[in-house]
């Protein structure tokens, strides 16, 4: 895919909405189909996975408190089978709220009530990421490569798939072999926005980054924390 042909909004499969207040999920519908986006509104819980399994998506927009099924549940089954970008939309705004959200796999965080605007332009950031062209930045020294347009790993030709934010983590951190990278750094290339967030995030991601990576190669640590600084990547 080049950069003439990147894919429209109506080219990718639907943005999942997971809404179980109709007035909230139309609005979101509306704003949307307005930005030219394909979408697909569920409003029960338990239907949820057997249609992002039968119909995968581009996006999935979950709310965190649902009838039969939770956001939270939810979000860390589908992550078993599928490494789809979710935002969590939720009114429970606790920072403890937050982790959990990230800690299971969630690409992103909205809070109730928010503007339908600024639901469209993280939809529209997460999805550029997403459907970039391919682009693979090699590092010889470590047989490591990043697939940029699937958001994608191989080591030594063995593939590990990421979510958005551990792979932008897994960028900034092998671009900068041995450099101690401190946690507010590694936050300024983790969004696009200027959300408050704690270090505690990047301490979520990081710790799930490592648990993927020791997939890879077991005997050995990519990632070293370097104490009271931040996190070194490793040759």
């Amino acid at each position: 895919m080049t950069e003439s042909t990147l894919l429209t909004g109506n080219d990718l499969p639907p943005v999942l909405i997971v809404e179980d207040e109709p007035k909230l999920g139309q609005l979101l519908i509306d704003y949307l189909q307005a930005a030219g986006y394909r979408t697909h509104l569920i409003t029960q819980g338990q239907e949820v996975i057997n249609w992002v399994k039968q119909y995968p998506p581009s996006l999935i927009l979950l709310d965190l408190m649902l009838p039969g099924v939770d956001g939270i549940t939810l979000c860390r089954e589908i992550r078993t089978f599928s490494d789809v970008p979710v935002v969590m939309v939720t009114a429970k705004t606790e920072e403890i709220d937050r982790l959990s959200g990230l800690e299971i796999g969630a690409d992103d965080y909205i809070c109730k009530p928010y503007s339908p605007r600024e639901v469209v332009a993280r939809v529209k950031t997460i999805l550029r990421r997403c459907y970039l062209p391919a682009r693979e930045l090699p590092s010889p020294e470590l047989g490591l490569q990043l697939d940029e347009s699937q958001f994608q790993v191989r080591y030594n030709n063995t593939s590990l798939d990421l979510t958005a934010a551990e792979f932008r983590l897994l960028k900034t951190l092998s671009s900068h072999s041995g450099q101690v990278l401190t946690r507010e750094s590694l936050l300024d290339n983790l969004y696009d926005d200027y959300r408050v967030v704690t270090d505690r995030t990047v301490d979520s991601h990081i710790k799930n980054l490592r648990r993927k990576l020791e997939t890879l190669v077991p005997e050995k640590v990519f990632i070293r924390s370097v104490y009271g600084l931040g996190y070194r990547w490793e040759e």
